[in-house]
């Protein structure tokens, strides 16, 4: 009946975030480079005569990149989006979109001027009306076309330049499955020619930012396309986890009895098919993933290699990632050691932080643990587990225990004076693994590398294949700022002190002695200065008779004391 509901919700609504607008896929758009749809709202180009924006040519970054991908020219990919546009909306104020008809992500209304918070909760805390509304949302994007995206099915080159359009429909779900396949699929070098050593969303520092803005985008999608502005993906919380419990057919779907790599009849997902898992095939023919089906999802939980994931992530894992004070070191890619990025994304050791290409670890753990279609990097978006597995390596919720008329506002987290009216403080918070290491370190944009990262991964790149076009850096913030704002409530105790003290501690632990010789300098200077201004005084008085002294100091000799004071 649910399910049935959420259907007619289709023709109310409509889609609005993913690949190649459709508006932008006809061969005069390919041919002129240009993707400025009109907005429907006033009919001119991304909604101009309303202030929306308007049609600007695109600023590629210039900043060098880093020796990975040691060609140029030879994928689509490349400054993305300049193979296919070099002219796309540039959106004003708090809107957004491909042509500015959104707004952007923590606005809300039909001018984009309200703020919005939301929060992504552990799916194990959903009400089962709550849970199966998540599950019937997954349900109906995968068999509902998205009305706003295609997806190319062949290269630019293939295209004869677009002169020869190759696009496909693609259902909403899919959609983003296609986009996780294009990001990290192989390069295309012409021929039968390969480069596996490249990947657009992953390796490197752009790993956290485009996974957050994948989350971000898919959230939005579903918002519109069932009309609940209220809805957010659920988090698995895999920490200190002995098995897959979200493998059931309550939650994500249980072991088929007949055969241990199939999902059960009775799951949900039992008869979906996946798309673009096939990657060699698609390197032996010199082509693109076009969609279509290619078998069932596959999943064998804990029958993995346990040589490379011997387990899964612990707290303890966790916490010594989160204690790292880098984003990202040395090389910037799977080699780089003590980055919070690459421990994080599972290439270095939980233990040391030193990269280890035998191991598989943290975030990368999930994935081989899972041994089917969540194991393979291009094709895992295939298993919406990889949707509450991300969700927890970005972000999570607190627990309002002890707020008052919690009926009325759920398991939302409100701000921190919202919750003063309402009731006491919670004296629980939990955080995302990114989130939280945000918080914690509080670096600055700046700390983004803003050059000499693999391809695709400087500050200022554009990430690959988005339009409308976002950078790396715009998403190195935090979660505030973009529409999730975990205000926790925390008990004023000593922890939630020294957790926020804890980063100027350790600056100042590393500039402690610099400090104690500064000081040990300045009292031997102050106690001489002070000497020679007494001596200088007392000769002073003694060169005037007792009735001409000064019950003042002169002007000069008072301004002469107070600037040796303050040395």
């Amino acid at each position: 009946m649910l399910l049935a509901a959420l259907y007619c919700l289709l023709w109310t609504f409509q889609t609005s975030a993913g690949h190649f607008p459709r508006a932008c896929a006809s061969s005069k758009n390919l041919m002129e480079k240009e993707c400025c749809p009109p907005w429907e709202g006033d009919g001119s180009p991304c909604g101009q005569l309303s202030g929306r924006g308007s049609c600007q040519d695109i600023i590629l970054s210039k900043a060098p990149l880093g020796p990975q991908f040691p060609f140029a020219g030879v994928d689509d990919r490349e400054s993305w989006p300049s193979v296919f546009y070099n002219r796309t909306c540039q959106c004003f104020g708090n809107f957004m979109g491909f042509n500015c008809g959104n707004c952007k992500f923590g606005f809300w209304g039909p001018t984009c001027t309200e703020r919005r918070l939301l929060v992504r909760r552990n799916i194990f805390d959903l009400s089962v009306p709550e849970k199966n509304k998540f599950l019937a949302y997954l349900t109906l994007a995968k068999h509902t076309t998205s009305a706003d995206y295609v997806i190319p099915t062949g290269t630019y080159g293939q295209m004869n330049n677009g002169s020869t359009p190759l696009f496909n429909d693609i259902n909403v779900y899919d959609l983003f499955v296609w986009m996780h396949y294009y990001v990290s699929r192989d390069a295309l070098l012409g021929g039968s020619e390969i480069w596996r050593d490249i990947d657009f969303a992953h390796e490197a520092p752009g790993f956290l930012p485009w996974h957050r803005l994948f989350l971000l985008l898919w959230e939005k999608e579903i918002q519109k396309l069932t009309g609940d502005e209220n809805f957010t993906i659920p988090y698995w919380d895999w920490r200190d986890a002995e098995n897959c419990d979200i493998c059931t057919d309550e939650y994500m779907g249980g072991r088929n009895p007949a055969n241990p790599n199939l999902l059960s009849p009775a799951s949900f997902f039992s008869s979906w098919q996946v798309i673009c898992s096939q990657l060699e095939e698609y390197n032996s023919r010199h082509t693109l993933c076009n969609g279509t089906s290619e078998g069932p999802i596959l999943r064998n939980p804990g029958n993995h290699d346990k040589a490379r994931t011997p387990r899964l992530p612990s707290s303890a894992d966790v916490e010594f990632c989160l204690s790292l004070t880098q984003y990202e070191s040395g090389s910037m890619d799977k080699a780089a050691n003590f980055s919070f990025r690459n421990t994080l994304e599972g290439f270095a050791s939980p233990l040391t932080g030193i990269a280890d290409a035998s191991q598989s670890s943290m975030h990368n753990a999930l994935h081989i643990y899972m041994n089917g279609t969540m194991s393979q990097v291009p094709g895992s978006a295939n298993d919406p587990v990889f949707l509450l597995h991300h969700a927890f390596v970005d972000s999570t919720k607190y627990d309002f225990t002890g707020v008052s008329n919690a009926a009325r506002f759920g398991n939302i987290c409100h701000s921190y004076e919202e919750l003063e009216e309402i009731g006491p403080r919670s004296k629980t918070c939990e955080f995302g693994i990114f989130e939280q290491w945000l918080r914690r370190h509080r670096p600055l944009q700046e700390v983004y590398p803003e050059a000499y990262a693999p391809i695709g991964h400087n500050r200022e790149s554009y990430m690959v294949p988005f339009i409308p076009l976002y950078r790396n850096g715009d998403f190195f913030i935090s979660s505030r700022d973009l529409g999730y704002d975990y205000s926790y409530l925390q008990d004023s105790g000593p922890d939630s002190f020294q957790d926020y003290i804890k980063p100027y501690l350790e600056q100042a632990s590393q500039i402690w002695p610099w400090l104690i010789g500064a000081a040990m300098v300045g009292s031997v200077l102050t106690a001489v200065l002070g000497g020679l201004t007494s001596l200088l005084y007392h000769r002073k008085r003694k060169q005037l008779p007792e009735e001409k002294q000064p019950l003042l100091m002169d002007k000069e000799d008072y301004h002469s004391l107070l600037y040796q004071s303050h040395l």
